[in-house]
């Protein structure tokens, strides 16, 4: 994995982008992870890690009554969290991350459940949803790689979108 963060991380230097990171039930891990090469500080600007509820609400400025009606694990929060941790730290792009790990549901969502999402210039939005299986650890390894992939697959698509 620590590949593919520097893969990313070499993308976005290429575009003289950045990228901060809103983080869920990963706690950390896509930061430690796009912070472990060498040289992430030209691209790598931040992250929140807003694992409670009220947290995504007042740190990242996802409406409370989405929050109240859906519960923290929704497409739409992940959109939210995406967009508030962009323009919270003002990158380019902002790459968010809610689920379910386990033991238990949350929310009425089975373990597995996670949402990604990244929100880049001019606020569009790329989205995954997922059901993973495995075990607590396994699953945030696994959301931390889609998280990535999603990232690496948008930057490549778009790399020669802003040129001249």
């Amino acid at each position: 994995m620590m590949g593919e963060a520097g893969q990313v991380l070499s993308l976005l230097v290429r575009r003289g982008a950045t990228v901060s990171v809103a983080e869920s039930l990963t706690g950390g891990l896509i930061g430690a992870t796009m912070t472990g090469p060498m040289g992430a500080s030209a691209a790598f600007r931040g992250g929140v890690i807003a694992y409670a509820t009220d947290l995504k609400a007042s740190l990242l400025d996802v409406p409370s009554d989405l929050l109240d009606r859906e519960g923290a694990v929704h497409p739409e929060v992940a959109a939210a969290m995406a967009r508030g941790v962009r323009a919270l730290t003002k990158s380019d792009y902002g790459l968010a991350v809610t689920g379910v790990a386990g033991p238990d549901p949350q929310d009425g969502r089975p373990v597995g459940t996670v949402h990604v999402a990244l929100c880049g210039p001019e606020e569009r939005l790329w989205h995954r949803d997922l059901l993973l299986t495995g075990d607590r650890d396994g699953i945030r390894l696994a959301t931390c790689q889609e998280a990535l992939s999603l990232l690496r697959g948008v930057l490549e698509a778009n790399l020669g979108e802003h040129s001249g």
